[in-house]
């Protein structure tokens, strides 16, 4: 029976289509929702079913019903076993592909991996976290952690270690550490807590070298700090500086005050006495010509030296605008024209045919051309010539040529222009000169945003040139107002126009009483101090006041905003008249509300001309208020 039995299973399992291919049956599909082992019961049913079936062949060889049902039983059991047998080998497949696959990306994260027990024991280790601490993985385990941290960073592990165990919850800390060989380096450990399958609590590490950001922030912090020093060293150095300047703008103020005050009185009464009647002796003329020439040499000097150094201090102000150059080139010509005639030569100026604006300040630019002017005047030989022209040097520059038929600079000389007090081999001769007007030629050409630069042949002469941006705006009105000279002087024989003159000292205020006494149009009142002017301001009700700057009391500028609000002398015209002839103390003043500003020393025809546009002015303020005050009547 049972040998029987054994033979027809195995003929059954002969016949089995799966066991005929050498294939097993596919693991079962549960499409309903039965159990696993009934699914696997039904499967073997099936199968059975199919390898029970009759044929002619086998009918002889049936078994009684017990025994095929037992045969049966067995069969289906087989089967069953067989195809969980399948079911196990795969997921047995599967599972080794995902450790294979766990540990590949474990070992070779680009992190290192470590467990710890509580104790801080290293019980488990990654390739990665082996080559960090500098040991072989093997090697690690039950190595302590602490071992590989600095000492000095010690308590931040334990702290860390502790808060996370306390917790529960992941945290992050950087601290450093030391390999094996003792090269320390920083790291950023990530903790969490984990759980053996035992139920022993573990700690789960993420190790990380960030050594390079450590080092990169530490460079960047040095950087910080040493940018921070620097430039607290720069503030440092800023408020010397400013200091320094502020020193040195006080320094040239009060020098130029304290020149040009004697130099007021030099050049003042040495015009007086010049155009004086009876007319001077010709010895006397020629003493008083030596004087002003002498006088006006120094006052140049003077302000040459004050312009360097307000150049070279920074504290020069341009008021860059659009300016005329054939009105300005013909102002310059016409102030040197008695130069050019005192030595014969003929001065020639060319028609301006191109664009004729260019952006400058008019005061200084015409300073210079006047000093190139000069300087090929005076350099020249009798009866030689100078021209002037101008032509575009680029699209959007123009080039001021003054040409002379000198005797030239050889290439030692040119390249030693533009050097303070050089005169280049001039010292001994007749012309006299400082050796700072070319210089301070340079410096505000340049500071106007143009160049400079000079050509000579030796025994042709020189040109000296200089190039400036044209500009396409429209003259401004004070461009225009500028160039218009000072009008006329007015006729004498009108009486009872006052002029209140505010000035503390005793010499310059002779010298107003001596001009002012040649025009018996004019009465003159005096007070030496601000106050006192203020007072008589009021109570005299004068047409035109000039005031001194510098007063023992109170400055000129306050006297002025005194008189400024008050409703009886606000129309009046206030004249500054101050040796503070620097440019920055001159705009001051005329933003201040002053009608005009002078400098001393004082040239009588300007003073003369000044005085006039002023008198024109209150008189036609005041006929308006008579007007206005007649129509309300």
């Amino acid at each position: 029976m049972q040998g029987s039995a054994i033979v027809g299973r195995r003929e059954v399992c002969r016949e089995c289509p799966a066991s005929a291919s050498g294939r097993r049956p596919p693991p079962p599909t549960v499409a309903e929702p039965l159990s696993r082992r009934q699914a696997l019961r039904q499967q073997a049913e099936t199968l059975l079913g199919e390898e029970s079936a009759p044929s002619p062949e086998r009918g002889e060889a049936l078994l009684p019903e017990d025994t095929q049902r037992m045969l049966h039983e067995l069969r289906v059991h087989q089967i069953e076993l067989e195809m969980q047998n399948e079911e196990l080998r795969q997921a047995q497949v599967v599972l080794d592909t995902a450790r294979a696959r766990y540990f590949d990306l474990y070992d070779l994260a680009p992190v290192g991996y470590c467990t710890l027990s509580e104790a801080g024991l290293i019980l488990q280790s990654n390739l990665t976290a082996a080559a960090l601490l500098g040991l072989p993985r093997g090697a690690l385990e039950g190595q302590a952690i602490s071992r590989f941290i600095h000492k000095a960073d010690q308590d931040i592990y334990y702290l860390h270690r502790k808060q996370v165990f306390e917790t529960g919850d992941s945290r992050v800390c950087e601290l450093r550490m030391v390999r094996a060989d003792g090269t320390p380096f920083w790291a950023h450990l990530a903790s969490a807590v984990g759980q053996e399958p035992d139920g022993t609590a573990v700690l789960r590490v993420v190790l990380s070298d960030v050594s390079e950001r450590k080092l990169a922030e530490a460079e960047r912090a040095r950087f910080a700090q040493l940018l921070q020093d620097k430039n607290a060293e720069l503030d440092r150095a800023r408020l010397l500086a400013e200091t320094a300047n502020r020193a040195k703008s006080e320094f040239v103020s009060r020098m130029s005050h304290e020149l040009r005050t004697p130099l007021g009185a030099i050049l003042g009464f040495a015009q007086l006495v010049d155009t004086g009647s009876p007319t001077p002796t010709p010895a006397q003329k020629r003493s008083i010509d030596q004087i002003l020439k002498a006088g006006w040499y120094l006052l140049g000097l003077v302000n040459e030296i004050l312009d360097l150094a307000l150049i070279e201090s920074g504290q020069l102000v341009l008021a860059m605008e659009p300016i005329s150059l054939p009105d300005l080139l013909a102002e310059c010509k016409d102030l040197v024209e008695t130069q050019a005639a005192q030595k014969a030569i003929s001065l020639s100026l060319d028609r301006v045919e191109i664009p004729s604006l260019v952006q400058a300040d008019r005061n200084r630019l015409k300073e210079v051309i006047i000093n190139l002017l000069s300087n090929a005047i005076k350099y020249n030989t009798d009866g030689g010539m100078v021209a002037v022209d101008c032509r575009l040097s680029l699209a959007d520059a123009i080039r001021i040529s003054v040409r002379d038929s000198g005797a030239g600079l050889s290439p030692e000389q040119m390249a030693k222009l533009f050097q303070p007090f050089n005169r280049l081999g001039q010292e001994t001769g007749a012309e006299q000169g400082t050796g700072i007007g070319l210089v301070v030629c340079k410096r505000l050409v340049e500071c106007m945003g143009g160049c400079i630069g000079v050509d000579s042949t030796v025994g042709k002469g020189t040109t000296f040139w200089i190039e400036l941006k044209t500009s396409n705006e429209a003259r401004s009105p004070a461009s225009m107002r500028a160039s218009v000279p000072p009008g006329e002087a007015a006729p004498g024989g009108e009486h009872s126009r006052t002029l209140l003159c505010v000035e503390d000292n005793a010499a310059n205020l002779l010298l107003i009483e001596e001009i002012t006494a040649r025009r018996p149009d004019i009465r003159l009142l005096s007070a030496r101090n601000g106050r006192d002017g203020i007072a008589m301001a009021r109570g005299a009700r004068p047409d035109v006041i000039l005031m001194d700057i510098s007063l023992p009391d109170i400055s000129g500028i306050q006297a002025l905003q005194v008189l400024a609000e008050d409703p009886a002398t606000a129309h009046i015209p206030v004249i500054a008249l101050s040796a503070h002839a620097i440019p920055s103390d001159v705009r001051l003043g005329l933003e201040a509300g002053f009608f005009r500003y002078l400098t001393k020393p004082i040239r009588v025809h300007e003073f003369l001309a000044t005085l006039d546009v002023a008198l024109d002015f209150a008189k036609s303020a005041t006929g308006r208020g008579d007007s206005e005050g007649n129509g309300c009547e």
